[in-house]
């Protein structure tokens, strides 16, 4: 991955890849879901480095429904990198609330002991 993420000018836009399909009593279980949840990517200083967005990647595909911590910049510099970060790994905003973000990328072969959609069930 190649590209500089240090200064996006992405205005606000919460379209597709942001914003899921799903009907608002979902989104509902999902936010119940990810009530008690800890973030378990962090994103900081170094933005969206090669390393993070690996992190990012093995924890949606471990946990599914994940929470991430954007602590860069002011909102609209937040934003754009929840932006960026939805787009690069296929993952939706369920939710956000001032630097926490609510991701959710389906794995069909998640394992049960680790994936936050199957162990509430």
């Amino acid at each position: 991955m190649a590209l500089n993420y240090q200064y996006l000018s992405v205005p606000l836009q919460r379209k597709e890849p942001l914003m899921t399909n799903l009907s608002s009593k979902e989104l509902r279980r999902l936010r119940g879901l990810a009530h008690s949840l800890r973030p378990v990517v962090i994103v900081a200083g170094k933005r969206l480095a090669p390393a993070v967005l690996d992190e990012l990647d093995r924890a949606l595909s471990d946990h599914e429904l994940i929470k991430v911590k954007v602590s860069v910049g002011d909102r609209v510099q937040r934003e754009s990198i929840i932006l960026s970060i939805c787009q690069q790994s296929g993952a939706h905003l369920i939710q956000r609330i001032g630097n926490i973000a609510t991701l959710l990328r389906s794995n069909p072969q998640a394992d049960p002991r680790k994936s936050n959609l199957l162990r509430n069930r």
